[in-house]
């Protein structure tokens, strides 16, 4: 049983889903912003879920769990501590106190007693093992007081008899109806006490409400994350699994041997693991046929429509003979090449990924590629990513610093972002390095690897036809995408540095209690929550400043010299 509830804790809020989402929407592009929207949904149906088992479940035992007060079991008989002088209360309804008389529990005892979430998230943490039961809790506790002051005392004699600390206690006079005071108390209590304490604060009528605001613990409804690059291990949940099955619009539904070779090329890709050389795929000559022909094409536009990060850093692909028109490149051989310019590196995907997945990997700057190859009846066009978008469209700019700290910032903001805020993270991500377009000697360029490796929507982009807009992430995180058509908007950035700046004040706004940074050193994501972590920053970065200011001094030296 306590297994079991602590998996469905996982199951509600960690990235790391127990499911795997089989498909996408049947649009004509897949996209990241699709897949947020989707897994929200399939989020909020799995919470849904998991709280009506647990409130059953609560409902099936009363709960009667038991709690320990000076090493003395005491169950739920007579000699329970309530909050009125040893009263036993009413059990109450909605997460509200019953209005009837004291003592009724003949009445109300068949009533059903309804856990908050917070409360479901605690009782699991709390049901892992009698270790957890007993663990020190920290918790706080918002009462909504009918009777006043006078109340305040019931409240810290309960806490007390539940053998808790009270850490701060403050009141104010309530903005409720009925309700005079509103009183906010941190305790520090055992779990098992705490779930009993709540129950026995919202069984009296005394009060018109009682809220559990957990507070700096391991159950609170923070997701998991990857803390470490070898985390990515676990985040390789497909919004789209061997597309070609599921999707009667694909070019490759009626082609069996396709079909297989995707197959294959995505098992590939699920048995990675961190550490792993990539494995080579033996391309045939028609899949180096179709990635020749979108080759050719890009030769041939990017002179005049790509920014100039992208033309140099495709000449530099060029002149380490990784890209050359006849011959798809290896991922291990890109990686490389990107690991000496910008410290990102790729690992392979089976297919369009969850927003979440995807957007936590380039926090460790890494890029998660497919291998396989679109259909060669439809060479120009790929209704999901394939290798030739994502080498041709996204390689090129990964390898240019600015641009690279772009990526890895949008992804480092995803870390530990609640649903909605990742919706608007995969939308900044679709019209800016999907979509983006920047400002070059007062022209237009395309910096987007949608617009890169899409012949149609990069001239229609660079047309007068869509509207264009200046990106500020406020706006454009909102902003409705097109998904059958090409975008009738567009955002400009006037440069990727003035974009990064942009982003950063933004991403301030955001409900995230808690800043991360990544050590490249060691390969990890670091949540800067302590003093402590704090100050071993400060003393780095002062030695970095310290490395700096003396390169500037000797500079400055050798220049009077």
């Amino acid at each position: 049983m306590a297994v079991a509830a602590a998996q469905k804790n996982r199951e509600m809020f960690a990235i790391k889903k127990s499911y795997s989402i089989e498909n996408g929407y049947p649009s004509r592009r897949r996209s990241l912003v699709d897949g947020a929207r989707f897994e929200t949904l399939v989020v909020k149906q799995t919470k849904q879920s998991v709280l009506e088992e647990a409130r059953a479940r609560a409902n099936d035992s009363g709960l009667e769990s038991d709690f320990i007060q000076d090493g003395v079991h005491i169950g739920n008989g007579d000699n329970s501590p309530t909050v009125e002088d040893g009263t036993q209360q009413d059990e109450t309804k909605n997460g509200h106190l019953a209005d009837a008389d004291i003592g009724d529990d003949d009445a109300k005892g068949d009533e059903d007693y309804t856990l908050t979430e917070e409360e479901v998230i605690l009782q699991n943490a709390a049901s892992e093992s009698s270790e957890a039961e007993q663990a020190l809790q920290q918790a706080a506790l918002l009462l909504h007081m009918r009777d006043g002051m006078g109340s305040l005392a019931r409240i810290l004699k309960t806490i007390d008899n539940y053998k808790g600390c009270v850490q701060h206690l403050e009141t104010r006079p309530s903005q409720v109806t009925g309700v005079q005071f509103d009183a906010l108390v941190k305790v520090s209590m055992t779990r098992i006490n705490l779930i009993q304490l709540i129950r026995s604060l919202r069984q009296s009528t005394a009060f018109a409400g009682v809220n559990l605001l957990t507070e700096n613990n391991i159950s609170s409804k923070t997701p998991w994350f990857p803390r470490h690059a070898s985390d990515l291990d676990n985040c390789n949940h497909l919004m789209t699994k061997y597309e070609p099955e599921l999707d009667m619009n694909h070019p490759g539904f009626a082609d069996k041997d396709y079909r297989e070779r995707r197959k294959q090329i995505a098992e590939i890709a699920f048995a990675y693991k961190y550490g792993d050389p990539i494995p080579s795929i033996a391309y045939t000559e028609i899949e180096n046929g179709t990635w020749q022909r979108v080759f050719n094409t890009v030769l041939d536009l990017m002179p005049k429509h790509a920014c100039r990060e992208y033309k140099a850093a495709f000449e530099k692909l060029q002149a380490a003979d990784i890209f050359v028109p006849h011959r798809i490149p290896q991922l291990e051989d890109v990686s490389s090449f990107l690991r000496k310019h910008t410290g990102f590196t790729l690992r392979p995907a089976a297919g369009l990924l969850t927003a979440r997945d995807f957007l936590a990997s380039l926090a460790f700057r890494v890029f998660q590629s497919t291998q396989y190859v679109r259909h060669n009846n439809s060479p120009f066009h790929t209704p999901e990513p394939d290798c030739i978008h994502e080498l041709l469209g996204h390689i090129p700019l990964l390898a240019d610093p600015s641009f690279a700290q772009f990526s890895q910032e949008i992804g480092l903001a995803s870390l530990g972002a609640s649903d909605s805020e990742i919706e608007k993270l995969s939308t900044v991500y679709w019209f800016t390095v999907e979509f983006g377009l920047c400002k070059e000697n007062q022209q237009l360029k395309a910096y987007g690897a949608a617009l890169l490796s899409s012949i149609g929507e990069l001239l229609h982009a660079l047309s007068d036809k869509p509207e264009l807009r200046p990106f500020e992430p406020a706006s454009t995180s909102v902003q409705p995408y097109q998904d059958q058509e090409y975008q009738p908007i567009y955002y400009v950035a006037e440069t990727f540095e003035d974009a990064k700046d942009k982003f950063r004040r933004w991403v301030s706004t955001m409900s995230r209690p808690f800043e991360v940074r990544f050590n490249p050193h060691t390969e990890r994501v670091e949540v800067l929550d302590s003093v402590d972590k704090l100050e071993t920053l400060i003393w780095q970065l002062n030695t970095e400043m310290l490395h700096l200011t003396n390169a500037v001094k000797k500079l400055k030296g050798s220049h009077f010299e």
